[in-house]
């Protein structure tokens, strides 16, 4: 399994990891001046830091495409997809497909593809944004390129 990309849900990594990641988007952030401030802030050491930071990343820092596909199955109200997708551009998200299937049981089946190369904040930032709009029952993120 060299060099294969994972997409792990973080509830089943070590706390290190999510240590890493917290420190890099510190530095990004200018929110600790270096690596020494930012290793005492998380509690990692700096050995520890040097030794992951090529290798965990956030979803959107491992994003080389840009594409993101987007499962939703959503309530079959009026409006809803329409909130999605203005969500999706107000976060400089760009529309590439969408395919809905009809509503049964007063749900509907939805997949999103959109470029994500201009997106304003971080995938699962936006994905947590579009989970809190009323009528979104389940959101899944498919595909990432």
């Amino acid at each position: 399994m060299n060099n294969k990309h994972l997409i792990i849900d973080t509830k089943i990594l070590p706390e290190v990891f999510i240590k890493v990641v917290k420190l890099k988007e510190l530095l990004r952030n200018g929110r600790v001046k270096d690596i020494s401030e930012g290793v005492k802030e998380v509690g990692i050491s700096r050995s520890t830091y040097y030794k992951y930071k090529d290798c965990v990343f956030t979803l959107s820092e491992g994003i080389t495409g840009h594409k993101v596909t987007l499962g939703l199955v959503l309530a079959h109200e009026a409006g809803t997809l329409s909130k999605i997708l203005d969500k999706i551009a107000l976060r400089r998200g760009n529309i590439l497909t969408i395919n809905q299937d009809i509503p049964i049981n007063n749900v509907a089946s939805v997949t999103i593809t959109f470029d994500a190369s201009k997106l304003e904040i971080e995938v699962n930032d936006l994905l947590e944004e579009l989970r809190s709009i009323n009528g979104v029952v389940k959101i899944d993120l498919v595909a990432v390129e």
